[in-house]
């Protein structure tokens, strides 16, 4: 049984930056293309980022691109979402997820798992 357990959130200031962490176990990770979406308040969850498996392709969403990087580590189970230039539009909570493939996925029905998701804050 595949499961995803996001680590890193937290409360920032705007223009701060945060690291969140998403560790897959149960299957080998690099069975998955892994993504981040996010949720905020009121709101529909939404694509943020995207990584292919062996980590060479990205997708970004245009309001995080140039601000957010997604990466993974195959030898850690990791995939990784570093937020910079952080804005108060950037709280939400955060979901890591895998989708079996071998491209890279921004919506969300192309994934299979997903995480509890972490508080990101950002006051102004």
């Amino acid at each position: 049984q595949v499961q995803l357990v996001e680590s890193g959130g937290g409360s920032e200031e705007a223009g701060g930056s945060l690291s969140l962490s998403c560790v897959l176990s149960g299957r080998p990770f690099t069975l998955y293309a892994m993504g981040w979406f996010r949720q905020a308040p009121g709101k529909q969850r939404e694509f943020v980022a995207a990584i292919n498996r062996p980590g060479h392709n990205t997708a970004y969403a245009p309001s995080v691109k140039g601000r957010f990087i997604i990466s993974r580590d195959n030898a850690r189970n990791t995939v990784y979402l570093q937020m910079n230039r952080l804005q108060p539009e950037d709280t939400a909570v955060y979901y890591c997820a895998g989708a079996t493939g071998s491209s890279y996925y921004t919506r969300e029905s192309f994934y299979d798992y997903w995480g509890q998701g972490t508080q990101v804050t950002v006051t102004p």
